[in-house]
């Protein structure tokens, strides 16, 4: 029988619907030493964890990576290809859990969400109750967002249809902005937008994006929000402007160094609010991934290429590897 290996449980519905097809594996641990061992007995690996290069220099028998999501930064994608290992991802499933993180997380730091309970539950009532004379409202603002792709899209129609927000928007790839949707350059967005959202990849160009020289431009009481990755922002310059009270504040769910470390100074900031790389995190939207990694990881040990295969070029050297494969 074949064998996946995951590096972390999945969903019910998606261990059920591979039992009886493959042994389902769970990885003992997610360090790369480990992976890389317990890969090498594996046909297909589902991955919610980095992998280290050296697993593809293995895995002999590896067939195929396959991201429990959309993002690909967690697969070496050139160790991958010159493996022969096909990979694949689960796009857009997440976006509409992601983006209710983002009004979530926008709607607490104009409520001085954070700073309320702390104070009510130490200080009492009045104490909590003082905070609400600086609350604002989230309507009729301007919302920026860096990145329109499925989460994207999605934070701009809750946006627009939902809080009667102003939706702006940058994007490397120019195609018909949707309904209530203006494009403005990344520098035009930062100037202008009450709430900056961050749902970009992760690219040589993303990385470092959000910068000095970008934060300097911002609103005073301006929040930016990150759900892409950590990277992108400069966090240097980020806590610099937040000690200065040169924006608003920030909410934070992807970091450079994950598990972010507790003495962090990002923690020491009321208008912060820090979340564990969960905004994508849902039981709907873990099914929802669960179930199309197992779709795609079926097809693969039927002898079938994944719908979303993302390294078309690799498919000549797959075939060579397994002859047997359409």
């Amino acid at each position: 029988m074949a064998r996946i290996l995951t590096t972390h449980t999945l969903h019910p519905r998606a261990s059920a619907m591979l039992a009886g097809a493959a042994e389902l594996v769970v990885a003992s641990a997610i360090d790369p030493a480990t992976l890389a061992a317990e890969a090498k007995k594996a046909d297909i690996v589902i991955v919610r964890a980095p992998l280290p290069p050296q697993l593809f220099d293995g895995a002999t028998q590896l067939r195929a990576a396959i991201r429990h999501g959309a993002g690909l930064d967690m697969i070496p994608m050139e160790a991958a290809t010159a493996a022969g290992v096909l990979v694949a991802n689960v796009p857009a499933v997440n976006a509409r859990s992601v983006a209710e993180h983002v009004m979530f997380a926008a709607l607490a730091l104009l409520r001085n969400f954070r700073v309320v309970d702390r104070d009510l539950r130490t200080k009492g009532w009045l104490a909590g109750r003082e905070h609400a004379n600086s609350n604002s409202e989230l309507a009729g603002k301007t919302i920026g967002i860096v990145g329109l792709g499925a989460v994207g899209q999605a934070v701009g129609h809750i946006a627009a249809h939902g809080f009667d927000l102003k939706v702006v928007a940058t994007t490397r790839s120019m195609q018909p902005a949707p309904e209530k949707v203006g494009f403005l350059s990344i520098d035009a967005l930062v100037e202008q937008s009450d709430i900056i959202v961050l749902c970009c990849p992760l690219t040589p160009e993303t990385r470092g994006l959000i910068k000095r020289e970008r934060i300097a431009r911002m609103k005073p009481h301006a929040l930016l929000i990150n759900v892409s990755r950590g990277p992108v922002i400069d966090d240097d310059a980020l806590i610099e402007a937040l000690r200065k009270r040169r924006i608003g504040g920030a909410a934070l769910d992807v970091f450079s160094t994950q598990p972010l470390p507790s003495n962090h100074p990002y923690f020491g900031f009321d208008n912060v609010i820090i979340t564990p790389h969960m905004a994508g995190i849902t039981e709907e939207s873990m099914m929802r991934m669960g179930v199309g990694a197992a779709g795609e990881a079926l097809l693969v040990l039927a002898g079938k290429l994944p719908v979303n295969l993302r390294n078309p070029e690799v498919v000549d050297h797959y075939r060579r590897r397994f002859p047997a494969s359409v």
